[in-house]
């Protein structure tokens, strides 16, 4: 395990109201324990939007951040009945923001959007967490490779702040299953998105690469092993404070 910095990243997805700012509280004040406050790490929270500006106002102090999980394309103001742009959830507290997830993917998000998203985002000063991953159907057929090269060919552009895009790269057929990559698989794969990363970029400076997909307080361990992570995003286990500290803790052991 390397002492570089390493995040922990919570989506709650669709899940929370007011009464959960429980468990931001609880991991807010565990990040700052006398423990593990000197470790290198950055825990961030991304809740519905509904709830940013609620627990924003409530967490003080706070030693975590607060994310978004997505928003609309357009920069403005505009004729998009139920949508929420980038400038609304910075004012709402938000300091980074999920783009790109296959969950959105699946519902007909495209490259181009993503690629709009990304570009207002960045623009309000956003740190982006961009999802990348392939299917089952695409890992069976051994293109994992060349879609993941797709994507980020498809939504990323040179011209970006190499430094305020993190990737997560999370395999769909990972999410929600207890299945995760073969250790040494992943090697390979971080390996092959931080040299797609520079190549696009033209730079020497390694991405942030995360990894999301069934992470849990059991095999977190399994993933500490791997240097080339820079962290994980963590689904259904950070609705709940107790899963989520032990994903820490248990990383380092």
């Amino acid at each position: 395990m390397t002492n570089k910095l390493k995040y922990f990243i919570g989506n709650w997805k669709m899940f929370g109201d007011f009464k959960d700012f429980k468990i931001v509280n609880k991991i807010n004040q565990f990040s700052y324990s006398p423990r593990y406050r000197s470790k290198k790490k950055k825990i961030i929270l991304c809740v519905p939007n509904v709830l940013l500006d609620n627990f924003n106002k409530k967490i003080g102090y706070n030693h975590i951040s607060l994310g978004a999980q997505n928003c609309h394309h357009y920069h403005g103001s505009g004729p998009f009945t139920g949508s929420v742009n980038a400038s609304m959830l910075k004012s709402s507290g938000a300091e980074y923001i999920i783009l790109g997830h296959s969950e959105n993917r699946s519902e007909g998000e495209s490259y181009s959007i993503i690629k709009k998203k990304i570009i207002s985002s960045l623009d309000k000063k956003f740190i982006v967490i961009f999802c990348i991953g392939e299917s089952l159907a695409d890992k069976r057929a051994k293109k994992t490779y060349s879609v993941l090269r797709e994507q980020i060919n498809g939504s990323l552009d040179k011209k970006f702040d190499v430094n305020k895009i993190i990737i997560a790269y999370e395999p769909v057929w990972s999410i929600g299953t207890n299945k995760i990559p073969k250790t040494h698989e992943l090697i390979k794969t971080v390996k092959f998105i931080k040299k797609e990363y520079k190549k696009i970029f033209k730079t020497k400076i390694d991405p942030k690469v995360l990894y999301g997909g069934s992470v849990n307080n059991k095999n977190i361990g399994l993933f500490s092993q791997i240097d080339e992570l820079d962290g994980f995003l963590i689904g259904s286990a950070s609705q709940s404070s107790k899963k989520f500290i032990d994903i820490v803790k248990n990383y380092y052991k």
